[in-house]
């Protein structure tokens, strides 16, 4: 039986990738903080899973959606760079390690843009905490020389799907009249749907001529303000109250999190993706957020 690792894989991204890794019948073994799982302290454990499996997805790291106030910040940079290490030392130890690493990373490595989007090959960098993660993050993945692994990093856009999610809030503040623009509405909003997520998983495992990094996001980004009216209008909402900057503030203190995950302008192309043939399922937003509520109906979710 073919063998899959997923790192971090208890969360909205990973429980998702073990179903459908296992309907295609994986076995899939679980690296985790959760002690029925592989913990990240078994150096052993995580080197014995690893040994002769096929792929290791990593999605380790404490979520950004928090305040970012010393200790979180230390949290959120540690988590990448201390499993993103662990998980190297171990592919180095091991006699038939995996041919292939697929490590997460982020598209907010790239500045606020409205001018132009951002691809692979012509994208610029930022400035500020976010973008730092992710370069030390990306820095210390490929700090690894594994002659025998493949190595991939994923920056992936603001992932959707059913079941939770970042969909989540946005359909609710919808369904509650709160659904209107945020901030100047301008900002460019990339997206993936999680599914398209794990298509990429597996184009990237079957081609062994593939490296380096990847935009994992869909082809058609849209502003905040597409964004809104199409939830809107899906959700059969007429009324959509705005919420500026300064409201956002204050909610974002109130809510636990940071604005940026909401006014950033992340306006990103998968450049190489399309270039090397993948084909997206869900590759304008209207057909996501259709499938979204769709699944969400099925199983009783928001929307």
């Amino acid at each position: 039986m073919k063998k899959v690792i997923l790192a971090g894989g208890t969360g909205f991204i990973g429980n998702y990738f073990k179903e459908r890794f296992e309907e295609k019948g994986y076995d899939v073994g679980i690296i985790s903080r959760q002690s029925s799982y592989i913990t990240w302290d078994d150096r052993n454990a995580i080197k014995e899973a690893l040994e002769a499996s096929d792929l290791l997805v990593n999605l380790a790291g404490k979520s950004v959606n928090c305040r970012y106030h010393d200790k979180n910040r230390q949290e959120i940079m540690q988590s990448r760079i201390e499993t993103t290490t662990i998980l190297g030392e171990a592919i180095r130890a091991c006699d038939n390690p995996p041919p292939v690493w697929l490590n997460a990373s982020t598209a907010t490595i790239y500045r606020h843009a409205e001018d132009r989007p951002m691809t692979e090959t012509n994208g610029e960098t930022g400035t500020g905490f976010s973008v730092d993660v992710a370069e030390k993050w990306e820095e210390v993945f490929f700090s690894f020389d594994l002659p025998k692994t493949r190595q991939a990093a994923l920056r992936t856009a603001i992932v959707l799907g059913p079941k939770g999610g970042v969909m989540t809030p946005y359909l609710n503040l919808v369904k509650f009249g709160l659904g209107g623009v945020q901030g100047s509405g301008r900002q460019k909003f990339s997206w993936i749907h999680v599914e398209d997520l794990f298509q990429i998983t597996l184009f990237l495992l079957g081609r062994d001529d593939l490296s380096g990094v990847f935009n994992c996001a869909a082809p058609n980004p849209v502003s905040n303000r597409e964004l809104m009216k199409l939830l809107r209008t899906e959700m059969n909402a007429p009324i959509g109250l705005p919420a500026p900057k300064w409201m956002l503030e204050m909610g974002a203190v109130l809510i636990r999190t940071e604005t940026e995950l909401v006014l950033k302008s992340r306006w990103v192309i998968p450049e190489r993706l399309e270039r090397e043939g993948f084909q997206f399922r869900f590759d304008t937003l209207d057909k996501t957020i259709k499938d979204i509520l769709h699944q969400n109906k099925r199983v009783g979710m928001p929307g």
